[in-house]
This record gives structure tokens, sequence and C-alpha cells, in this order.
């Protein structure tokens, strides 16, 4: 070998070893991705409860998608049975637990205190753990919104609501609607039906066709279903709809929707985790975070009522006033909230009565 070729394989070689020092020999192998699971109680569809969860999650994907992968199991029956489903999510390697219903609580909190390296956040529940974190959204306050559009709507005073599960959730809306609906129009009853159902179109709209035939001229709801609006629609009659802008699907005769908009949230919360900021927490925001908030109103409501409902809801953001400060009365005429004081968060959260104005019981265990 002469000195020249002898000169070029030791260069070959030194400039090898540096690339191989500097990394720039074997790829990087690339960080791996947070997994964040999502259990749904039905599947996501067009509209509804599930469908903006999963608008939320697709949010994290979008903002996120360079740092977190998404799993989902849906249709996962509350109680007992969800634990496995939570279960077979860690075995895949999930690190953070998103379960969207009110039913997944103490399967939730059981499978946490198992798994104290994952974090867990529960919607619409109350119990925590070190791990383990709440959230929900005050509803209640485009709930109110709604029920001063129905109650100026409403032509004969008689309001339908198709009611889901007797829990404080369902019992907070109802009356904040009808609080709503009474500080306009302060003959106007509110007429429950309960379904026992977050979603059965069956029984929704058959639920919904039952105050129509008693002479209800507008329907609200809880459930995820259009069914109750679309029976209103063939009636002739008004609607308020719930979770999603139902003007979509059934059109104008649809006033306004309540409606979520989870997507802020699990950005954020994720986040927390990445940066390692994450703690226990019980989180409920209102229409001044936007995870709550109100669906444009239907052409068929007039300007002044327009006016009236932009009023009330800026009164909400600014802090001044919430829904269910007094004076307020229960259905027997009792004071329940005296004026000049506002119920607690937990006395909200747990809220067992209905307000003057509401029309049915509560079943026992609600």
């Amino acid at each position: 070998m002469n000195k020249r070729m002898a000169s070029l394989l030791t260069l070959t070689i030194v400039a090898v070893l540096l690339l191989t020092a500097c990394g720039g020999g074997a790829a990087q192998k690339p960080a791996e991705k947070l997994k964040v699971a999502f259990i749904y109680i039905g599947q996501p569809g067009d509209l509804g409860w599930t469908y903006e969860h999963d608008r939320g999650r697709k949010m994290l994907e979008e903002e996120l998608g360079d740092k977190v992968e998404t799993i989902v199991v849906m249709d996962v029956p509350e109680g007992p049975d969800s634990e496995k489903a939570m279960r077979d999510l860690i075995q895949q390697g999930a690190k953070v637990i998103f379960a969207t219903s009110f039913g997944y609580m103490d399967p939730m909190l059981t499978v946490a205190k198992e798994n104290p390296d994952v974090i867990f956040e529960h919607c619409s529940g109350y119990k925590t753990a070190d791990n383990m974190a709440t959230y929900f959204g005050r509803m209640y306050q485009p709930r109110y919104l709604s029920g001063l559009v129905a109650g100026k709507m409403t032509q004969n005073g008689f309001i339908g609501y198709v009611a889901a599960h007797p829990i404080p959730e369902v019992i907070r809306g109802i009356n904040a609607f009808t609080l709503g609906v009474r500080k306009v129009n302060p003959n106007a009853e509110v007429r429950v039906v309960w379904t026992n159902t977050w979603y059965d179109p069956v029984k929704e709209r058959e639920a919904a066709e039952a105050l129509l035939d008693e002479g209800a001229d507008i329907i609200a709801q809880h459930q995820d279903t259009t069914e109750p609006q679309k029976a209103a629609k063939e009636r002739g009659k008004l609607s308020i709809g719930y979770d999603s802008d139902m003007a979509k699907f059934v059109g104008d005769t649809v006033l306004t929707s309540p409606v979520w908009n989870w997507g802020k949230y699990y950005v954020q919360t994720v986040k927390e985790v990445l940066n390692g900021t994450w703690k226990s927490h019980q989180y409920w925001g209102g229409m001044k975070d936007g995870v709550v908030d109100l669906a444009p109103l239907s052409p068929k409501v007039p300007d002044d009522v327009k006016k009236l409902v932009e009023q009330e809801k800026q009164r909400i953001l600014s802090g001044e006033w919430d829904v269910f400060c007094g004076p307020i009365k229960d259905q027997d005429g009792n004071v329940r909230v005296p004026e000049g004081e506002c119920m607690s968060d937990g006395d909200m959260l747990s809220m067992d009565w209905f307000v003057e104005g509401v029309v049915g019981t509560i079943p026992t265990g609600g």
C-alpha cells in the first residue's frame, strides 16, 4: 500500500469514528409518543355527547399529534364492566385515560388506585385520587339562556322536557332551564318525563310525543339524539337542542342548543402531563372558559329576544351574577336560596330538588 492510499484510509476511518461519536452512525430512535385513551358510552355519530368528546380528541391530535397518540374505546357500558376496558387500555400502554360518562366514576377510582403511574380523568363525577381528577362544564349557564328563549317563544306556557337519568347533572339542567323560562314568562311550566336513557332514539321520541300529545308547544331534552327535536318539528312545534347545534340536522325549528367544546380542556390537560405539571383537580369551567356555550339562535327568534339573551350572557361572563343566585323557590314554594345569596358549587353538584315551575317528580334514588 502506498503512502497516498494509506493516508486516504486513515482519513476515512477518522471520519467514520467522528460521525459515530456525533450520532451520525445508526439512526436515532424516535421519542415514544404519550398514549392517551378515551372511553365512550356510545359512538361519535354526527351529533351529541360522544361526538363532542371525539371532536375534542381530534383537536388534541391536531395540536399535539407529534407528541401524542390517542386510543378510543366505544360503546363501553357504565358500571363495573368498564373496569376491564380501562385495564385493557393500560395493557396497551395508555398513560392518560379520559372516561366520558358519569357511570365510569367508581370503576375508574378502583383502577386508579391499582395503577398509580397512570393519570385518570373522569367527566362529570366528584371522586378523586392523587392520580385521578374530575372535569365538567357549567352547562347550567347556557341552559338558562336557552330557557329565556323558550319562555319567550312558547305560545301556551307549556314546555316539555325529555329528561335522561335522575342525577344532579340532569336535575341542575332542568332547574336552570326553568329559571330562564320563568324569568320572562312567570306563569309558564316545564313538564318533565324521564326516560332513564342517554341514547335511545325510540324511547326519547316516545317521551317527546307524549308531551306533545298533552299540549307542549316546545320540547327540550338532555339526551344525545335529535328524535325529540324531530318529533316537535313533525307536529309543527319548536324545540331546544343539546350537546351539539341540532339545528344543523333538524332545521330552524330548533331555536338554539346548549353545546359542549371539550378540545381546549383536553389540549391543556395533556400539555400539563407532558411537561410534568399535572396535579389532581376538580375542574368545572363555564362559558368564560369556552367549554360550554349557546349555539346560534334560529332565524325564528325575534331580535328583542336575541338582545335579551346576549345581555344575560354578558352578565354571566362578567362574573357579577350566576344562574343559581337567589331568590329561588322550590316546587313547594319554599325559599331555597335567599335573595343576595348564591348556591355553592357543592350544593349545585349535589342538587336533588326541583325549582318552582317544574312539573314532575324526581324518582327515588335520583
